[in-house]
């Protein structure tokens, strides 16, 4: 670990791209109007409700909806996370755009830096991600930015300080590395 710690660091630049459906399925589905999508068939309300699946939430435990209030931080990636047991999803609440990286889904120990990429999300729409797609947790734009985040329970408990090794947290239902003491690596987003 200490020849790890002792070579030099590699900063690898992100360029944040625009979060389209299109750029995005990789990843997840954008949780949004979708214009393709047909209403489903309900009566109520006269036609005024509209419904449309968009993406499908999958979770085999305990579901939770924690509102998290970002300030802005550096764009710097150090850490990836996958969540083998969930979808997970970021929806800003105020409409306030928010950046998020992330790199493939795999049930592999480690992210695939290599195709790791960066999205500036508007604030228009929420953004559901597949299983086991790594990522960092969102960066704000501004201040004061609230995201609801739905999760599952156990991967949020999975974060606490009691379960953080050697800056790494693992539970059954998350997997965080430290992409600096792992691969000497660390990302820097322009947005």
């Amino acid at each position: 670990m200490n020849a790890v710690m002792n070579r030099k660091t590699e900063v690898r630049v992100l360029h944040a791209k625009q979060a389209t459906p299109a750029a995005l399925a990789p990843y997840g589905t954008i949780l949004g109007y979708h214009p393709d999508i047909k209403p489903m068939p309900i009566e109520f309300y006269d036609g005024k409700a509209k419904v449309r699946r968009v993406a499908e939430f999958k979770s085999d435990g305990e579901t939770e909806m924690p509102v998290v209030t970002l300030d802005r931080r550096p764009l710097e990636v150090r850490w990836m996370e996958r969540h083998p047991k969930h979808t997970q999803v970021f929806i800003s609440l105020g409409s306030k755009p928010f950046v998020a990286v992330f790199a493939p889904p795999s049930d592999a120990e480690t992210p695939d830096i290599d195709k790791a990429e960066a999205f500036l999300f508007d604030g228009q729409a929420g953004f559901l991600m597949h299983i086991n797609t790594w990522h960092e947790f969102p960066f704000a734009v501004f201040d004061n930015t609230n995201l609801l985040v739905i999760l599952r329970k156990e991967a949020t408990d999975g974060l606490v300080v009691d379960n953080v090794v050697q800056d790494e947290a693992v539970s059954a239902d998350l997997v965080k590395r430290d992409l600096l003491t792992r691969f000497g690596v660390t990302f820097k987003v322009e947005v």
